[in-house]
Formats: C-alpha cells, sequence, structure tokens
C-alpha cells in the first residue's frame, strides 16, 4: 500500500441502501469517506471500534445513546465503543468524514462497488 492515495482512488463499498463507503485502513485505524443519498435513514448499530466523524457537506441527524443531534458541515461528533447510534442524512444528502479504532475488518464483506469519483471534494 503506498503512503499516498486519493478520495477518487479508495474501492467505494455499498454499506447500506442509499450510502457508499470509502475506507482507507492503516494497521491500527480505519478512515472513511461516507456518502448519504438525501433522506437515507442509517438504523441503530453499534460495534466495538471508537468513532469519531466530521460533516463535510450537507446534513445529517445523528442519535448517539438516545442524545438526538442536527449536525451541519462542520459538526463532529465521538462514539465511545459499543454504543447505540444512528443517523438520517439532510434532504440535500451528506458527505461525513469517519475514523475508526481499531480496524473495521467487518466491511471486507461488503459489496465493492466501480471505483469512481465521489462526491466530494
Amino acid at each position: 500500500m503506498s503512503a499516498y492515495d486519493s478520495v477518487a482512488g479508495l474501492q467505494p463499498r455499498q454499506i447500506w441502501d442509499g450510502v457508499v463507503a470509502r475506507p482507507l485502513h492503516g494497521e491500527r485505524i480505519t478512515t472513511r469517506i461516507l456518502e448519504f443519498e438525501p433522506l437515507t435513514l442509517v438504523p441503530e448499530h453499534g460495534h466495538d471500534n471508537e468513532q469519531m466523524g466530521f460533516v463535510l457537506k450537507g446534513s445529517t441527524t445523528m442519535v448517539i445513546d438516545g442524545e438526538r443531534r442536527d449536525l451541519q458541515r462542520g459538526a463532529m461528533y465521538a462514539i465511545r465503543s459499543g454504543i447505540p447510534h444512528s443517523g438520517e442524512a439532510g434532504p440535500d444528502g451528506a458527505t461525513v468524514l469517519d475514523v475508526f479504532s481499531p480496524v473495521r475488518s467487518d466491511w471486507n464483506d461488503t459489496p465493492r462497488l466501480a471505483v469512481a469519483e465521489g462526491l466530494w471534494p
């Protein structure tokens, strides 16, 4: 693996209907660009990974451990390991940068999409 890449060069993965992830795996962390179609719902779930995120474009409503928050471009969030959370993209969709520790190896079995330009930048 090269030390350099671009968003357009990352292998897109279909994580949920209306949600495409572009993960970049390191030895101990995963970073991903997550692209939501408008009003797409990510159902409540949890995982062992700690997760931090930053809204790059659009908006999303997150529910983390029962606390609901509307997030606009520039907003950040942190989710501890094992905490239930869900989200819904705003009317214009959303692009989010997430960071996970440890690596999100569970995505290795998700459908791969053709490499193409993303919605961001």
